[in-house]
């Protein structure tokens, strides 16, 4: 029997690098593709270029804008989804904050600031505090952004301000979802996955502690063991659907 199919969604100055140590460990369970989500300036385009790509059915896992992506997915083909993962990421409308910070790396890009936005964006929000010393680490997340590239980022923004509230959809969603975030998030902080948890009816929500909002890349043991119990159903897929499961990197 051929392995079903997995969608990764990067966030926002992210590519597949993101996903890099799941891809590694997840092949005995699923193809892993990573999706391109700085192409388009509309979720509208975005996703139609995304499931014009992929087979009928497939499991899908997106971090961040991602996230925001996978949901809009789940909006337009929900039949098409076997599997949901919704990593460290906000099904709600963009705040009037996130709306200045935005604008504010726009009008940064316009001045020819690309590098500047990357070094700020991953210094003040990204990685747990811990983790913003790990020179190897901000590397990493820096070419990333410097691949994805100014174009890239300006699209992601575009689209990302012109997002719907997805909070009423949540209760439509009915395929095996999985909610995981970091316990210092700053971006998106557990009480939205514990909000989203609470309303999509198959969902497990795990809080990932001493992790930032790139969980994949900040604790990619824990997160690629989640995302295998995932696709298996085994695990801690096993435990009660709303009890929040807590995982440090010492279990």
């Amino acid at each position: 029997m051929s392995k079903p199919t997995l969608l990764f969604l990067p966030g926002t100055l992210c590519d597949a690098v993101l996903f890099a140590p799941q891809m590694e460990h997840l092949g005995e369970f699923a193809r892993c593709v990573v999706g391109d989500v700085a192409r388009y300036d509309t979720l509208a385009n975005t996703t139609e270029a995304l499931l014009a790509q992929m087979p009928p059915r497939f499991a899908l896992a997106g971090l961040s804008y991602g996230g925001i992506v996978a949901l809009e997915i789940m909006r337009r083909a929900p039949e098409r989804i076997t599997h949901l993962a919704l990593l460290n990421t906000n099904p709600k409308p963009p705040s009037e904050e996130t709306r200045q910070r935005q604008q504010h790396f726009v009008a940064m890009a316009a001045r020819g600031e690309f590098r500047e936005i990357t070094t700020e964006y991953l210094k003040d929000a990204m990685l747990h505090p811990e983790h913003r010393r790990n020179l190897a680490l901000r590397q990493q997340v820096l070419a990333m952004a410097e691949r994805v590239g100014t174009v890239g980022l300006l699209n992601q923004i575009k689209a990302q301000l012109a997002r719907p509230d997805s909070t009423p959809d949540l209760a439509r969603i009915t395929c095996p979802t999985l909610v995981l975030t970091g316990r210092e998030d700053a971006l998106c902080p557990p009480a939205l996955h514990e909000e989203m948890a609470r309303l999509i009816p198959n969902a497990h929500l795990l809080i990932v502690e001493n992790c930032g909002h790139l969980s994949t890349l900040e604790q990619p043991e824990i997160v690629t063991s989640a995302l295998r119990d995932w696709l298996s159903g085994a695990g801690i897929w096993k435990t009660p659907t709303l009890q929040p499961t807590r995982l440090s990197e010492q279990e």
